[in-house]
């Protein structure tokens, strides 16, 4: 059994590194972290007339928060999202719709040739914690990070994008 339609001679897996995160139809700038998308279903157990023997049968599907994290920069979209959320309960006389702080998400996997290869698009995110600066610390030598939790209600693999064509052959069929 090949894993992959079009790549048959293709063995590895596709990398984690090469993603992009878009919403509202723009993507964001300075990702470098996503948590994974999981999704868990309760197990009920009962029992059918007889103590002694259980059965399992399907509960609730609940879906996890996702964290995202990027570089601390000038633009203001994680920020401004959370604020959203945080302006909505502060009664400080903002009012905002609450279809205004839900997003739908979607992840793009890329391949190492930079061709998109998997989407996933994560219904009606809101966020439910905000980090806008890690710890300070005048030792360190590293990159601040800012990070958002995002509540969901579920997620969807887009099967219309196609396993991308061998490199090789694709360059073949464009001289000819």
């Amino acid at each position: 059994m090949t894993e992959f339609t079009l790549n048959q001679g293709q063995s590895d897996s596709y990398k984690n590194f090469k993603y992009w995160i878009k919403w509202e139809g723009r993507y964001v700038a300075g990702m470098n972290k996503a948590s994974p998308l999981p999704r868990t279903t309760k197990v009920v157990k009962h029992s059918k007339g007889d103590a002694s023997a259980s059965r399992e049968s399907l509960g609730r599907t609940q879906y996890e928060a996702i964290t995202l994290e990027r570089g601390v920069t000038h633009d203001v979209e994680f920020e401004e999202w959370a604020n959203k959320v945080w302006d909505f309960g502060s009664d400080l006389g903002v009012e905002v719709a609450l279809e205004d702080f839900r997003r739908d998400m979607i992840i793009e996997v890329h391949n190492q040739s930079g061709e998109l290869t998997l989407t996933y698009k994560v219904f009606r995110c809101w966020v439910s914690e905000y980090q806008s600066l890690p710890d300070l610390d005048a030792k360190a030598n590293t990159v601040m990070i800012q990070h958002i939790k995002l509540e969901n209600e579920g997620f969807d693999r887009d099967h219309e994008v196609p396993e991308p064509w061998p490199l090789r052959l694709e360059c073949a069929q464009r001289r000819s």
